[in-house]
């Protein structure tokens, strides 16, 4: 009996498993389709990217519900109830990333409104490719439950840090040099803002795969590499 109920979790665990693979290439393809349609001005681009969301959404529903089934179903415990709750978590923090994906669609459409600000969105599609490579990374790491793998998600985070600093004062210097820039370059901010919080759901996913594969949270002691905060605050001083 034991080893029937430990074969029917393990095949709800592959169901599972199946569905996060299937949402987070979704995501990963949204991030790559939003900065391509922000670099190019493609208002239809970015519109096909908003549809698309809503099967992100629904792939997130569709693993909650099977997830609430199989604790009430199988009664995991120790590991078992890691991998989980850990699906509900991972999933979250996909559907996160998804609306910030949707979220550059969404500006993507008001800027092909306003004067184009040269140079400005070259280094946002760089940020947001290098976002979705560190997804693809944190999503390895989980299926294969590859601790050693996601801590190098968590190191690598810095790097997503730096771009955006970069980001953040180049647009400054935009707005400076001419302030018809002011507009589009606080939207271009935002979409940098919201790229650099990609990163950090990115992050959460990777500690939860340390979390399910180890048994214990890793070590929050990685110093934030944006300074734009901190900078603001010397501004003020």
């Amino acid at each position: 009996m034991s080893q029937h109920i430990t074969s029917a979790f393990d095949r709800d665990l592959e169901t599972v498993e199946v569905l996060i693979t299937r949402m987070g290439g979704l995501v990963e393809q949204a991030i790559l389709d939003a900065a391509s349609a922000l670099e190019a001005q493609d208002e239809e681009a970015a519109q096909e990217v908003r549809r698309a969301d809503r099967a992100i959404d629904a792939l997130e529903d569709q693993l909650n519900d099977e997830a609430a089934r199989i604790i009430a179903l199988r009664a995991p415990m120790g590991v078992d109830l890691r991998a989980i709750l850990g699906v509900i978590k991972i999933s979250g923090n996909l559907e996160r990333i998804g609306d910030y994906a949707k979220n550059m669609a969404k500006r993507t459409t008001v800027l092909a409104g306003m004067p184009q600000v040269e140079g400005g969105t070259a280094a946002l599609r760089r940020m947001a490719r290098e976002v979705q490579r560190l997804l693809k990374d944190a999503l390895d790491a989980y299926v294969r439950r590859d601790a050693d793998l996601a801590r190098e998600v968590l190191a690598r985070d810095a790097e997503i840090d730096q771009m955006y600093n970069a980001a953040f004062r180049e647009l400054l210097t935009f707005m400076l040099e001419d302030t018809r820039n002011i507009t589009p370059c606080m939207h271009l901010h935002f979409i940098a803002k919201n790229t650099e919080r990609m990163g950090d759901h990115v992050t959460a996913i990777a500690e939860q795969v340390i979390y399910m594969v180890t048994g214990q949270h890793p070590d929050d002691d990685r110093p934030k590499g944006d300074a734009t905060s901190v900078d603001a605050k010397i501004s003020q001083t």
